[in-house]
């Protein structure tokens, strides 16, 4: 398992499609996360096809608004925006549910973080390619009501995922953990 995990890179594009069935196994394997007073708060939305082109175009434009861009600057924006999605031909969106109760909300959020491991760590093992990507798309209360989420949940991750990368991903080092002993 370690190899594993030393192994794993986040591929930003890819391509080759995955089965429900292999999607569905990701996620299953995603829900074994550890999480408090089990409460299995995840939530997965997975677009493929056109619905990942409907929503970087909802988005594209969702944004554009917001920042009130015009003209050139705005057509630009979007149409980098909108072909986001599109680097791989699967997103799975990973959300939280967020309880009302504070801890409980924080706990659940790191629950989901944890599954969003699993996913990426099942993906490597099946020698997919994967990124967990974020950014404002993740933020915005108009692409949660899109996706049809509650306005209280959490997107956690935006999973771009495929069969293979079109790229390599280069190999990665890590600086030494900062560990404090108190004996």
């Amino acid at each position: 398992m370690e190899t594993l995990i030393r192994r794993r890179r986040s591929i930003g594009r890819s391509e080759g499609e995955l089965s429900r069935t292999a999607i569905g196994h990701l996620i299953e394997a995603a829900t074994w996360a550890p999480n408090h007073h089990l409460t299995e708060p995840w939530k997965f939305t997975v677009l493929t096809g056109d619905a990942r082109r409907k929503l970087g175009e909802f988005w594209a434009k969702t944004r554009a608004d917001e920042l009130a861009l015009e003209g050139e600057k705005r057509d630009g924006f979007m149409q980098g925006e909108a072909k986001k999605p599109l680097r791989a031909p699967v997103l799975i969106i990973v959300s939280a549910r967020t309880d009302p109760d504070p801890a409980v909300a924080e706990e659940d959020f790191a629950a989901t973080s944890a599954a969003v491991q699993n996913l990426l760590l099942v993906a490597e093992e099946r020698k997919y390619s994967a990124m967990w990507r974020t950014g404002d798309i993740v933020y915005s209360a108009a692409v949660k009501k899109y996706l049809g989420l509650e306005e209280s949940d959490k997107i956690v991750a935006v999973v771009y995922i495929g069969e293979r990368g079109v790229s390599d991903a280069q190999p990665q080092t890590r600086k030494p953990p900062v560990i404090t002993w108190l004996e």
